[in-house]
């Protein structure tokens, strides 16, 4: 449901739909929101489906991976997707570095979990805590959106899309389409997977991952945040796949990786129920029950959305005097509702004409988001990995599985720079080529009979 606003309005419902924005709002301003819809429904379906099916069968050998995962192995996944924030903004590396970075910052505002010194509050007691999640993507995303839209509203005249009757047979893709989205379905679900099983990683680091990974591997990753379908479909099956195998350590080692997960733990403690490795044989019917259980949510999803595209895409035909002034009070009243605390609304307006700003200068605020949810985790990994190797750097290359992510992490890095060296020589050798030609052409005798 989340994805909807997102998709429609540059308004994430939530901030693991964030990333659907990047390639669903295009689709709709090009006429194809009732697509980018369906694929929203049917990746998000897909994703579902297959983390399903891994947590059925497989959850006690993944939970025993992601018992795998310390510290060590924290930092070089978390750092592997900092590093692949620069596929953010196709075309433009260092500005989204530079929006990393600025989103690291954001990210350790606030009390320092060790010392508790005080870090970049400016003097304002309600930043202790740092900034929330929500306030900074409603504002980032929502309200510069919002802000767009009227400038744009100002400068023109023009009456508001028509919207044409869409009808559920409408929607359906044609094969070449869906032939093109399996494998971005496949690989953003595998992702969202592996993420989503380790403690602490949730959804929104899930679908940030999916499209970044998904953006270098596809081959119109080029074309990512245009409007590509792929650029719907892999975050969708990812952020979708996250939230079942989220389940995998909470039942298969009592470990919850969210507050959701928390209180769900809480909860089946308070009845006796004890989650571990011994769950699945001593509980099977409550284990088949959450199973069957994700299957009637997942039809249900599928039962609900695509009857309601029609619908949902007529927003589009609101006049902005109205739909904007609605859109701008339910995102203060969505990031009041995080704490009930109105310095929430101040931080969602002051990141909106951020935002605007940011996005009239050409700088793409998804990478902040990415920078922001992944700084703190980087930030008490290293430490943490640091403080247990007793500062010896050495730790990285002692274990398997953090060697091959930081291997990979240099390659993210290496590759493009190679591709651009090589690309550099050939238009060079071209050139070459080219003057070697047209001085071959010139040196050539002229016929006796032109002379």
């Amino acid at each position: 449901g989340g994805s909807i606003a997102s998709i429609l309005l540059n308004l994430p419902g939530t901030p693991s739909t964030a990333i659907t924005a990047l390639d669903g709002y295009p689709m709709a301003q090009k006429g194809r929101a009732g697509l980018a819809l369906f694929i929203n429904a049917f990746a998000s379906f897909c994703g579902s489906s297959i983390s399903i099916l891994l947590l059925m069968f497989f959850a006690p050998f993944i939970a025993a991976i992601a018992l795998k995962f310390h510290s060590t192995e924290y930092f070089a996944i978390m750092l592997l997707g900092l590093v692949s924030a620069a596929t953010l903004s196709g075309g433009a590396p260092v500005k989204s570095l530079i929006m990393v970075l600025f989103g690291l910052l954001l990210g350790v505002v606030g009390l320092d979990s060790n010392s508790g010194t005080a870090r970049f509050t400016l003097g304002f007691l309600e930043l202790s805590d740092g900034l929330s999640l929500i306030p900074v993507a409603m504002g980032l995303f929502g309200v510069a959106e919002v802000l767009m839209k009227m400038e744009a509203a100002r400068k023109s005249d023009a009456s508001p899309a028509k919207v044409e009757r869409v009808r559920l047979a409408d929607l359906i893709p044609e094969r070449s389409i869906l032939r093109k989205l399996v494998a971005p379905i496949l690989r953003g679900a595998s992702v969202g997977a592996v993420i989503g099983a380790l403690p602490g990683a949730g959804p929104t680091v899930a679908s940030l991952m999916a499209y970044s990974f998904e953006k270098q591997t596809n081959k119109a990753g080029d074309k990512f945040g245009t409007g590509e379908p792929a650029g719907v479909a892999a975050p969708e099956a990812a952020n979708n796949a996250a939230v079942q195998t989220a389940f995998i350590p909470t039942l298969g080692l009592g470990i919850p990786g969210d507050v959701v997960m928390a209180v769900l733990l809480g909860a089946m403690m308070m009845h006796g129920i004890v989650p571990g490795p011994r769950f699945i044989p001593t509980e099977p019917e409550v284990f088949w029950g959450l199973v069957i259980s994700f299957w009637l949510g997942n039809v249900m999803l599928l039962m609900l959305n695509l009857p309601m595209i029609g619908v949902f895409v007529r927003l589009l035909s609101v006049p902005a005097s109205i739909l904007l002034p609605i859109i701008v009070f339910f995102i203060c009243m969505g990031s009041y509702s995080v704490a009930n605390n109105p310095f929430d609304i101040y931080v969602t307006l002051f990141f909106g004409v951020l935002g605007y700003f940011l996005v009239k200068s050409g700088f793409s605020p998804a990478p902040v988001l990415l920078g922001f949810v992944l700084g703190p985790l980087v930030e008490d990994n290293l430490r943490r990995t640091m403080t247990i190797a007793r500062g010896d750097a050495t730790v990285f290359l002692d274990r398997p599985i953090a060697l091959v992510l930081l291997i990979m992490t240099a390659l993210v890095v290496l590759l493009p720079i190679g591709r651009a060296v090589m690309k550099m020589l050939a238009e060079r050798r071209a050139g070459r080529d080219g003057d070697a030609g047209s001085k071959s052409v010139l040196m050539q005798p002229v016929p006796d009979s032109e002379q």
